[in-house]
């Protein structure tokens, strides 16, 4: 079997990855499939940014995991679940890096959702009070 190529974001292919301030909401058929304050927010190449959610923030009872299995050079291997509820606009709607490379290590434990596989993905302003919490106001 062929060994899987392991590339480092640098120039030519950069990543960064950065805690999102704002509030990040996945909506599926009207139901809220994540709710979080704490994304990060991936940024790769040319490609548009990722929102990705910490798992303890996402309802994978919502969730049904698929065979599908993808690799990338510079995050290494991809699953896959399906949102059950979207129907089959939602197959293989979320992925995660389970084991991600140490390059993309923040990403270990969050999941990641294609726009066009679910009805929204909105990211909303943090409301006053929770962004005055531990300010003593």
């Amino acid at each position: 079997m062929k060994e899987k190529q392991i590339r480092i974001p640098g120039p030519d292919h950069p990543i960064s990855i950065q805690p999102n301030p704002d509030r990040v909401v996945v909506s599926v058929a009207g139901q809220v499939i994540a709710d979080t304050g704490n994304a990060l927010t991936l940024r790769e190449a040319d490609y548009p940014a990722v929102q990705y959610i910490p798992r303890e923030d996402v309802d994978l009872s919502q969730l049904e995991r698929t065979n599908h299995a993808t690799y990338c050079p510079y995050k290494g291997d991809c699953s896959y679940c399906s949102v059950p509820a979207g129907g089959k606009k939602s197959v293989n709607a979320v992925w995660s890096y389970e084991d991600p490379y140490p390059a993309v290590a923040q990403i270990k434990g969050h999941v990641a959702f294609y726009p066009d596989r679910v009805d929204e993905i909105a990211e909303q302003l943090p409301t006053t009070r929770e962004s005055s919490r531990g300010t003593g106001q």
